[in-house]
Formats: C-alpha cells, sequence, structure tokens
C-alpha cells in the first residue's frame, strides 16, 4: 500500500544512538507486541544492547525468542547479536504487582514492608485497581534506564505500552492513580495521625469520626480499616508517587525518547491513533511514526473487484459449470474481496495521512500466519524496514 505521508525509516531510527527509548503504542488488538518484539530484535542485530518490556499478559513474546520463561526480570535471548558480535537482546514482560512490591520493599524498612505488603486494600490496589498497570508500566521503565544509566546495561529501551481500552490510558493513568495516592483522599484518613499531639488533634478526631462513620455504612468497617492502616503506612514510609509519575512522564517528553504508535487499517484503531498523534503533539512528545499493521496488499493483476466479481458470475452461469469454472470462479470472488477489503483500508489510511501530512508512516502486510519464532520476528522486522514509495 503505497501512503500519501513520509517514510518512517525504521532502520535510522534503531540506529540513531541518540534515542534510547522507543514507545510502541496504539489501541489494543493491532499487533503492539509483535512490533515491539521485531524492532527490538532488529536493533540488537544491528548492534544495540536492548531491552524490550512487554505488559502483554499473553506468553507469545517468550516463546517467539525462545525463552522458557517471561517474567519481571530481564532475561537474555541467547544467540542474537550483531555481525561482529555486538549488540544484545534481553526481555522482559512486566509483573504490575511484583513491581509494586519492589517499590515497597525499596522505600521501607523490613518490617513495615511487610505490613505494607500483607495490607488486604494494598493487595488489591496492587493487583487490580485501576490505572495500576500503566502506572507501574511506567515505573518499571525509570528503574530499567536508571540501571541501564548505572552499569550500561542496554543503550535501547523498547516499550509495549499496555493493551487498554484507550490508548492514552498509558498517558493518563499514572497520573490518576498517582493523584489518588498523593491526593486529598489520602490527606484527609491520615490528618489524624498527623493531627495527634497538636491543638487540632481532638478537632480533627472528632470530624475524623463523623467522617469514618459515613464510610464505615457504604465501604464496611473492615475495608475501611485496611485501608486506614495502609496509608497509615505509606504516610510515614514513602510517598510521592505522583511526583514519581511525573518524574518518568518528562523522561518520555526527552529528546532521547521516540514514540511509534501502531495502527491496523481499520476505523477504531485509526481513530485511537490519530487521538494519540494529537496527545503527543499537544504534551511535546517526540514522535517518530506511523506503523500500519496487516495491511491488505493491492491489485498485482491490474483487476478491480468490479470486473473479478462480473467474470466470476459470467463463469457460474455456464450450462457446462465443470469444477475448473467453479475452483475459477471462487478465486475470482476471493480477489473481488480481497480487492474491497485493500480499497476500504487504503481509503481509511488516507484519510489519517491527509488529517496528519506530516507523520511520517510505513505499513507491513497481512501474513498468512501469526509469528511464533525468532525467524518470524525477523521477517516483521524487514518487513518494517522495507522501502516504500510515499
Amino acid at each position: 500500500m503505497k501512503l500519501n505521508a513520509p517514510v518512517l525509516e525504521i532502520d535510522e531510527l534503531l540506529g540513531d544512538m541518540s534515542i534510547t527509548i522507543i514507545v510502541c503504542t496504539g489501541a489494543g488488538g493491532v499487533g503492539k507486541t509483535t512490533t515491539a518484539a521485531a524492532l527490538a530484535l532488529r536493533a540488537a542485530e544491528q548492534g544495540r544492547d536492548v531491552c524490550v518490556l512487554t505488559i502483554d499478559p499473553a506468553k507469545r513474546l517468550a516463546q517467539a525468542m525462545g525463552l522458557s520463561v517471561l517474567d519481571n526480570t530481564p532475561r537474555r535471548v541467547e544467540g542474537v547479536c550483531g555481525p561482529d558480535g555486538k549488540g544484545s537482546l534481553h526481555a522482559m514482560m512486566l509483573d504490575m504487582k511484583r513491581t509494586f512490591d519492589e517499590v515497597v520493599e525499596g522505600n521501607a524498612d523490613p518490617e513495615r514492608a511487610q505490613a505494607i505488603l500483607e495490607n488486604p486494600f494494598y493487595q488489591a490496589l496492587s493487583s487490580s485497581f485501576a490505572g495500576t498497570q500503566e502506572y507501574m508500566a511506567m515505573e518499571k521503565l525509570g528503574q530499567l534506564r536508571a540501571k541501564a544509566d548505572e552499569d550500561g546495561s542496554w543503550d535501547l529501551i523498547i516499550v509495549d505500552t499496555p493493551p487498554s481500552r484507550s490508548a492514552l490510558d498509558f498517558l493518563d493513568a499514572p497520573e490518576r492513580l498517582g493523584s489518588f495516592l498523593d491526593g486529598r483522599f489520602i490527606r484527609i484518613l491520615t490528618a489524624p495521625a498527623r493531627g495527634a499531639g497538636r491543638g487540632i488533634g481532638k478537632i480533627a478526631a472528632f470530624s475524623f469520626g463523623l467522617f469514618t462513620s459515613v464510610l464505615n455504612k457504604i465501604l464496611g468497617s473492615q475495608v475501611l480499616a485496611d485501608v486506614g492502616s495502609f496509608v497509615a503506612a505509606i504516610d510515614t514510609t514513602f510517598g510521592g508517587f505522583r511526583e514519581r509519575a511525573d518524574a518518568t512522564y518528562t523522561l518520555l517528553q526527552a529528546a532521547g525518547t521516540s514514540f511509534v504508535v501502531i495502527a491496523a487499517p481499520e476505523r477504531d484503531a485509526l481513530r485511537e491513533a490519530a487521538f494519540f498523534v494529537e496527545r503527543l503533539k499537544t504534551d511535546s512528545m517526540p514522535l517518530a511514526g506511523l506503523v500500519l499493521n496487516r495491511v491488505q496488499e493491492g491489485n498485482e493483476l491490474n483487476l478491480s473487484a468490479e470486473q473479478a466479481t462480473a467474470s466470476a458470475e459470467r463463469l457460474e452461469k455456464l450450462e457446462n459449470l465443470g469444477a475448473h469454472e467453479r475452483l475459477t470462479a471462487a478465486l475470482l470472488r476471493l480477489h473481488a474481496n480481497r480487492q474491497r477489503i485493500y480499497t476500504r483500508q487504503l481509503h481509511l489510511a488516507e484519510r489519517f495521512t491527509a488529517a496528519h501530512p506530516g507523520v511520517a508512516a510505513t505499513t507491513v502486510p497481512a501474513l498468512p500466519e501469526d509469528v511464533h519464532d525468532i525467524s518470524g520476528l525477523r521477517e516483521i522486522g524487514d518487513l518494517l524496514a522495507k522501502r516504500r514509495e510515499p
């Protein structure tokens, strides 16, 4: 598919040593995980030391890379390097609860950390609270970048963003969760403890008693007790959740970061891509370009859908319709269907490029089967980097 857009030069992006973070984002189900892994493999085989962080709950990435396990610890993919022996590839899959636990353990003494980790409210928060996965993805990115700065483990980190309902959740959810953990509700819950011993202590305690009596009826006394003990523990142990998210947010705006927006040639996916492109522009975040994934190949026979359908109908009306004619008619109808898909996809892609004329783009054709090994990832990388006429 030829797009009326600047060409996204993948090899130039991967070869730019000033780029140390690439964030692959887009709507769910558009191939972010496979694209991130393919980019990471291609960069490693070009001599870069790469760590790819995936948040996809499926195990496809581990299987494709020949790893028996993929967890919260970066693991080296054996046998991957550049022609001169330089380059390496590490892969990991975010465990959001384990990452949250690491934050607790790194900011509390062992006794207090244990109290937080065993708290029922904390366990619910770290496992399923809205925004936790996105927050911890950014937390883990910050950890990986800090490790790279410290010991030079990697010179490129590639992030596969969470499979959220909306691509924008990756940018918005951490701030929401950070605001909650550092916000007014937490300060209210911890106010009596901070006010104790001062003149306002009794007043605060009395007011808090009225407040908690209402919450008791709504949440139940045990839930409220769990919340209270949790916030009391974190209030004296560590804070700055929002500041931590803001720090990583600033990292995403830095010149060494580049976003690659992934989309399928479908209306909803391209609408999400358009929203994200606009958001990146508004927030001054560096956009490399768009990868349009799973694209139907164009017409090499110079035969339109209408012509193919008409030919199939003529064959099917023959009095002596044999097996050969039936097969030919079926193939003509298949070709007509493929051409309709191509035309629809091209129309949607052209609408996107017309609305965002400065966004570089590349396409990856739909493959007959899913990627399941290193060779498949390498093929995707080759297709990503293949030059196409704009």
